[in-house]
């Protein structure tokens, strides 16, 4: 058995979630070990009690773990764990971030830069023009639009997509197999000939009100920056530039109509100061100093071709918060303890990473 099968073994056992899975993973270094981990070995994780250590060692999410793969390798669905390369390297090291993604397509999350685009279910003809306005705008810029998959300025944006040959992601809030809307199968299906569908749920997940929310976090999790086109006082859209806020993305809101229910939510977020005025698609691309074919650099600072995934994590986290302990390094990079502490020196001897007094961090 692949170590493929025992992450995706862990992601089904009941009771682990995300961040459980990552103590787990922290410890023993491999998904494999962690099954094949003792009952005392398992009760030192944190967070781990009795219970939950006996459902590992049941392994009963890892026979329905072999179940999934093949439906999974079948239906030609990739799996992306968040220690592989492939999963999104903006996404990685937030406290939030799924363990597992499942994605049909053709995708690379890491490649360009990535826009998400929201808005309302019941869109304007002022938002359908905006959004079309954009994603032309945005054509030929090595730039991927992400958005739900849902009715209004969602399905707008993916299909402006497909007219204007700008690749595009949908982010499901059910399993790949089950398009919700169904009426947007055919452009979901058309989508993953250049971008495709992302979800964190297994293959048979269907609609569920609470998985809505969840997704929207995914949404700002993978993107550089969020444009709110059209949104009333509440609503999901919203959801997803809170979240891009607490992510440290850049939020963008388009004006709208004082008179206009939908216009409400945007006006507010750029009065309170949560996102700034998008003016146009110029002006939207010079506020993030994006240049045509310019790759996403990990914060924006230059990392050399040669460092392995884990380096190029550690470097990012360090830019992000100046200085860590490196118990939080460890917590935040779910690098094993002993691997981070030979990275970090490696890194050091490099002149990339300098320590400071009490076990702490920084750049070089």
């Amino acid at each position: 058995m692949n170590e493929r099968l025992f992450q995706l073994g862990l992601h089904l056992t009941p009771g682990l979630g995300g961040v459980l899975i990552r103590h787990l993973i922290a410890n023993f270094g491999t998904a494999q070990k962690v099954f094949e981990a003792n009952f005392k070995s398992l009760i030192r994780v944190q967070g781990v009690g009795e219970s939950i250590a006996r459902v590992i060692l049941n392994k009963g999410g890892l026979r329905e773990a072999e179940i999934e793969l093949t439906k999974l390798q079948q239906a030609g669905i990739q799996v992306y764990f968040f220690t592989d390369a492939d999963y999104p390297q903006r996404f990685k090291s937030l406290y939030e971030a799924p363990v597992v993604l499942f994605g049909k397509g053709n995708i690379d999350l890491n490649k360009g830069h990535f826009v998400g685009i929201v808005g309302t279910r019941k869109a304007t003809d002022y938002g359908k023009n905006i959004t079309e306005q954009l994603i032309e705008g945005l054509a030929g810029k090595g730039i991927t639009v992400v958005s739900g998959l849902a009715y209004g300025i969602d399905i707008i944006a993916h299909r402006a997509c497909l007219k204007y040959q700008v690749p595009t992601i949908g982010v499901m809030a059910t399993g790949i197999d089950i398009i919700y809307p169904g009426t947007h199968a055919k452009t979901a299906q058309e989508m993953q000939q250049q971008g495709g569908v992302l979800t964190e749920y297994p293959l048979g997940t269907k609609p569920d009100f609470m998985r809505f929310p969840a997704r929207n976090r995914i949404i700002a999790g993978v993107t550089d920056a969020i444009v709110v086109v059209e949104a009333a006082d509440k609503g999901g859209a919203l959801i997803t530039a809170e979240y891009a806020n607490n992510y440290n993305r850049d939020v963008f809101a388009v004006p709208g109509n004082l008179t206009n229910s939908y216009s409400v939510g945007c006006n507010k977020l750029i009065r309170t100061h949560k996102a700034q005025i998008y003016t146009g698609v110029e002006d939207f691309l010079a506020a993030l100093s994006w240049q045509e074919g310019k790759e996403f650099s990990k914060g924006e600072i230059v990392i050399p071709e040669h460092f392995t995934q884990e380096e190029t994590q550690v470097v990012a986290l360090l830019r992000k918060k100046g200085e860590m302990a490196i118990d939080d390094l460890t917590w935040e990079s779910q690098i094993a303890p002993g691997k981070l502490a030979n990275l970090l020196l490696n890194l050091e001897l490099q002149g990339y990473v300098r320590s400071l007094p009490g076990k702490r961090f920084t750049l070089g």
